[in-house]
Parts: structure tokens; sequence; C-alpha cells
């Protein structure tokens, strides 16, 4: 009795084709308030391409980018503080 074999070698998932590991999935649930505010302030500066800026609009602008510097300062302050302590 012959054995039939695959004359190809075996296929294997590419990186491309795996699933985000546990790690990945955590690092961008900890990106999200910035990605969030950042898409918040893009709201802002897209709804002001068309129109006369307003007192209300001028705020709204600038809580936008309050946020996004708040969401920056928070992940930096995140990082540093998980970065190992060199005696």
């Amino acid at each position: 009795m012959k054995h039939i074999v695959a004359l190809q070698a075996v296929v294997t998932a590419d990186d491309f084709d795996r699933e985000p590991t546990p790690a990945e999935l955590d690092a961008v649930a900890t990106e999200m308030p910035l990605v969030l505010a950042e898409v918040e302030l893009l709201d802002v500066e897209i709804s002001l391409l068309d129109r006369p800026v307003s007192e209300w609009d001028t705020r709204r602008l600038r809580r936008a980018r309050r946020q996004v510097l708040a969401a920056r300062r928070a992940l930096t302050n995140q990082g540093a503080a998980d970065a190992p302590v060199v005696a």
C-alpha cells in the first residue's frame, strides 16, 4: 500500500493572519482615551471648515485640544510609572 502525502509545504498562518494577542489588546485599550480625544478634535476641526467660527466654536475647539493634551499627559505619565527604575 502506498501512502499519499502532500507535495507542498505545510501551510501555516502568517503573522498577518493571526488574532491580536492579549498584550496587544491591552495596549489598544490603554491608548483608547487618546484616540477618542483625537477623534473629537478632528470632528470639531472638520465642522469648522466651512463656516465662520463663533465664540461657542472657539470654546469647543479649545476644550477638544485640552482633552487631547490631558489624554497624552495621562498616557505619558502611565508609561513613565511602568518604566523600570534605574538606581
